[in-house]
């Protein structure tokens, strides 16, 4: 089923997972038995991202994938890049998702790699959506930034390269991790303004560990409100608490964007079972 199809059918919030590919150095088999589990904690689609760099990312993207659709039940979305790819290997992916039943992809740019040459076919998501679009009946989904694109000049310009992004094909959209509603909030305004009018998913990460935030907060720019940070400072040596008044602590944003009307929510699993489920179990009367 087409992802825009789920989000005029159901309603109500949708609710999706994401998960990715293992490193390299692992066999893909070894993240199975977790995105079973997690795929049986009720999400309408789950999404999985483009594997790390290299020969191989896409086949491994699509074969998860796959899995997720085919054996575990669940409509799966297939994250694909184009900033190191041409053409001839956009068609490619595309092929190889269709001959294994994926029909809902969600377009990205990438991020450029040091020592990559970038292959320049492609410069920005609005392209591939572009492309994607005038090479079969996919559904296209998109990435957005409620604290703006760390490449934008400002509000303004950011959210001018999204409208453009949805004119190209964006059927829907994933916003990046965030921990105050209210920087959602505006920004849907601002989407509002703009004439942006699909679906906008809320992406939500419960915190687990400390470097993990830390990591993540560096690559997409995201701001730590300063309750996020007092429950950071408090629980940083105490692993299981820290993880579950990190879960806690996404459970109550949830509960708030839904109250507030939001079109989805996306939860960042990080392949953990044990998130996906007391989130699942948290929220699964409000969906």
């Amino acid at each position: 089923m087409k992802i825009a199809e789920i989000f005029k059918n159901k309603g109500k919030t949708v609710f999706s997972f994401e998960v990715f590919p293992p490193k390299k150095t692992s066999p893909i088999e070894s993240v199975y038995s977790k995105l079973e589990e997690i795929c049986t904690y009720g999400p309408d689609f789950v999404s999985v991202t483009y594997g790390a760099g290299g020969t191989g990312s896409h086949s491994r993207t699509c074969e998860i994938a796959s899995k997720v659709k085919n054996n575990f039940g669940v409509e799966a979305v297939a994250h694909l890049t184009c900033v190191n790819s041409t053409k001839q290997d956009i068609d490619e992916n595309l092929k190889d998702l269709r001959a294994h039943g994926i029909e809902n992809i969600l377009a990205l740019r990438g991020d450029y790699t040091e020592g990559v040459e970038p292959k320049n076919e492609f410069l920005y998501a609005s392209d591939l959506c572009t492309y994607i679009k005038s090479k079969g009946d996919f559904d296209i989904g998109g990435a957005c930034y409620p604290e703006v694109h760390t490449e934008a000049k400002d509000e303004v310009e950011d959210v001018l390269n999204l409208k453009k992004k949805v004119d190209s094909g964006a059927e829907h959209l994933i916003s990046q991790l965030f921990f105050d509603n209210s920087v959602f909030y505006r920004f849907i305004e601002r989407t509002k303004i703009a004439g942006i009018n699909v679906p906008i998913e809320a992406g939500i990460m419960p915190v687990t560990n400390k470097s993990q935030i830390e990591r993540m907060v560096l690559m997409c720019g995201a701001s730590l409100p300063a309750k996020f940070s007092k429950i950071m400072q408090k629980y940083e040596n105490n692993p299981d608490a820290l993880r579950d008044a990190g879960i806690a602590y996404a459970v109550e944003q949830i509960v708030d964007l839904i109250a507030n009307g939001a079109d989805g929510i996306h939860l960042y699993t990080m392949n953990n079972p044990y998130v996906a489920k007391k989130i699942s179990e948290a929220v699964k009367n409000l969906l």
